[in-house]
């Protein structure tokens, strides 16, 4: 790709090369032989073929600096962390030429989004990588994410400790080679979003990991309005409800969490919640409630999604006490996967009593229901969007 070299830059470095050898020429021609003479004729072509037409420009080279920042923007992905690589945005526009170079370092939000590897290679020459990339931010909020393969977790601390504060977004994911797990979520006070996944569908997670999570999210910042607690089973000696009386949990807005693993019924979870606008609820042992003498009206949420485990579930849905105990004024979402029979007066009950904007109904895999049930939906709705989709999973990973 050409260079940013412009003409009279070019013409002046031609001049000097010939005038060099001119100088040289006439106070010692011994030592000026022709060979030289060429190396210079050389170069200065050399020079001249990286450099623009003669009388032309490339249309991009005549873009404001303001506008090449706005295409740079949109090479990054804004749903993703990346791990940095010499082909790919931001990295890759710094090798374009020295004018990119110059703008892309000097935008921050190129340097946002940032995936970190521990466990793999190299970590002194992987974490001096991240280093230079996360000083690029320059104060700006980070989203990063934390793949985590082995227990390095002094480096990386050293490491993030420079931008606890910017970090909005972190997700963390935990491979079988982890037996430990020191991160506390309330060191990053300006954390509004986390994320924790494991593998442990195929490698159990260690008693003592499960424990330092369950801490985590006991004690979360103030700001965070977002916890996603993915494939996290944790420790059955910790979970129970009454550990979590964080005020933190009150200004959630989204919560994904195995409902079972923390011995909650739905509307227990929904008082510790009162802005919750969207709840996945997961897990193969539900909790049955016991809360049926005390109702619960819930004026923030709007998307509900349950996801049983047929194999290990005893209770199905109607067991859980969330439909007859609780309203839902705004609901307009409801996904419901892997529960067995779908109990359709209790929950026709519910969207009566709640008199809720519903807009979406969705049965996927492992839900049990009659043609009539859908048809007194559609009648109470007209505008319902009603999907019954078998192949629809409960559960899925999004990063």
């Amino acid at each position: 790709m050409r260079s940013n070299t412009n003409s009279s830059t070019i013409s002046g470095t031609i001049s000097r090369l010939q005038s060099r050898v001119v100088n040289r020429e006439a106070s010692d021609s011994n030592h000026v032989n022709y060979r030289y003479w060429q190396l210079v004729q050389e170069m200065a072509q050399i020079v001249q073929s990286i450099g623009p037409p003669r009388g032309s420009s490339s249309p991009i080279r005549r873009l404001p600096t303001e506008i090449l920042a706005e295409i740079f923007l949109y090479c990054i992905p804004e749903d993703a962390n990346w791990t940095p690589a010499p082909d790919l945005a931001p990295m890759q526009l710094t090798a374009v030429c020295q004018r990119w170079r110059e703008i892309a370092v000097n935008m921050p939000n190129l340097w946002r989004r940032l995936r970190l590897e521990i466990g793999h290679g190299d970590w002194q020459q992987r974490a001096f990588c991240y280093d230079s990339y996360l000083k690029r931010s320059r104060g700006r909020q980070l989203s990063l994410t934390l793949e985590c393969d082995n227990n390095k977790w002094t480096g990386l601390r050293r490491l993030l400790r420079p931008y606890v504060n910017q970090i909005s977004s972190l997700h963390v994911g935990l491979s079988s080679g982890t037996s430990s797990f020191p991160l506390v979520a309330a060191d990053f006070g300006g954390l509004q979003e986390l994320a924790i996944y494991t593998d442990s569908l195929l490698h159990p997670v260690p008693a003592a990991v499960r424990r330092s999570i369950m801490h985590s999210i006991i004690h979360l910042p103030p700001n965070i309005r977002s916890l996603r607690l993915l494939d996290v089973l944790l420790d059955p000696d910790v979970r129970d409800s009454t550990h979590l009386i964080s005020p933190s949990w009150a200004g959630l807005t989204n919560l994904e969490v195995v409902v079972g693993a923390l011995r909650l019924s739905l509307p227990r979870l929904l008082r510790l919640c009162p802005n919750l606008s969207s709840l996945t609820a997961m897990g193969g042992l539900f909790v049955v409630a016991s809360e049926t003498s005390r109702p619960l009206v819930h004026t923030k949420l709007q998307y509900l999604r349950i996801s049983g485990d047929l194999p290990t579930s005893a209770h199905l849905l109607g067991l859980l006490g969330l439909f007859p105990n609780v309203t839902l004024p705004n609901l307009r979402i409801l996904e419901v996967n892997n529960i067995g029979g779908w109990v359709h007066h209790e929950f026709k009950a519910l969207i009566t009593r709640s008199q809720c904007p519903l807009e979406s109904l969705i049965f996927g895999r492992g839900v049990r229901t009659i043609p009539q049930y859908l048809a007194e939906y559609v009648t109470l709705f007209p505008s319902l969007k009603l999907v019954v989709d078998p192949t629809r999973s409960g559960l899925w990973l999004e990063f």
